[in-house]
């Protein structure tokens, strides 16, 4: 099978839109929100429905922590303890929208 013209065209483009790709994805700046014992409230009520460990891959896979649910103790204690926001910061009521729980 021989190649032609349009056929590298097409090839070309692909790898150029994959360039393009690869160069706009970077590593994750957001932090990720500590498990320790000070965020543990909202550990606990993200994953307070969480399947067991033994249940099958497909309801492992689909499971999605309750964020909004977590989100509620974020303001106050960070509030109440004095955690400055940093400049240009967005709203404080959507916290886990751009910090990552660990899993």
């Amino acid at each position: 099978m021989k190649l032609e013209k349009r056929d590298w065209m097409f090839i070309t483009v692909i790898i150029v839109v994959l360039g393009i790709f690869i160069g706009i994805s970077g590593k994750e700046k957001t932090t990720t929100v500590p498990n320790n014992q000070m965020h543990k409230i909202a550990y606990d009520t993200a994953f307070r429905n969480a399947p067991p460990p033994d249940a099958s891959l497909l309801t492992r896979t689909f499971f999605k922590p309750d964020k909004k649910g977590a989100e509620a103790y974020c303001e106050p204690c960070h509030l109440e303890k004095g955690v400055q926001f940093p400049p240009n910061h967005p709203p404080k009521n959507r916290c886990l929208f751009c910090h990552k729980l660990q899993r």
